[in-house]
């Protein structure tokens, strides 16, 4: 109930907030609502998480795509388990758990969000080894997209997809 509320006011806000009235739905609210609050649960920037969103589904709740992946964030079959996510058309579950794992690669390449996101496409196994050695041209186009889209999203953007020394 409480989750219900919050959402009929997402929707009748966010027309205000510079948001298209046409392009606002209830599960459009309810994916914006799970991503802002999984992001801030789990202390991942909320450009990102958007960024992501936007890129592999579209914010389009059970998107599949032609390798299996499945929902807002496209989690894999073995992703989904990993993190317990048993209806990766939810858009609770699949939020926490594509916020959970992006945490995690956040965790695992220490805020490096250039490879967080290669690993969020290619896998971490192969982005672990190779780090930013890898350059396979679709795992640096998907980079680069997160990249931009982050970009769009923040105000004064801050050089996070740049390079540590």
């Amino acid at each position: 109930m409480r989750h219900t509320i919050i959402i009929t006011i997402l929707v009748l806000t966010l027309p205000s907030c510079g948001w298209p009235q046409s392009g606002i739905t209830a599960k459009r609210a309810e994916a914006e609502y799970y991503v802002a609050a999984y992001a801030r649960h789990y202390q991942v920037p909320l450009p990102l998480v958007r960024a992501i969103v936007e890129r592999e589904s579209d914010w389009r709740q059970c998107a599949v795509s032609p390798k299996g992946a499945v929902g807002l964030m496209q989690l894999m079959p073995a992703t989904a388990l990993r993190l317990r996510v048993t209806d990766r058309c939810d858009i609770d579950q699949n939020v926490s758990g594509g916020v959970r794992y992006v945490a995690w690669l956040t965790r695992l390449f220490h805020g490096d969000y250039r490879l967080v996101a290669a690993a969020y496409y290619a896998g971490e196994n192969i982005v672990g080894r190779r780090g930013l050695a890898y350059q396979n041209p679709d795992v640096l186009t998907y980079v680069a997209g997160i990249r931009s889209a982050y970009l769009r999203q923040v105000d004064s953007p801050r050089p996070v997809f740049e390079r540590r020394d």
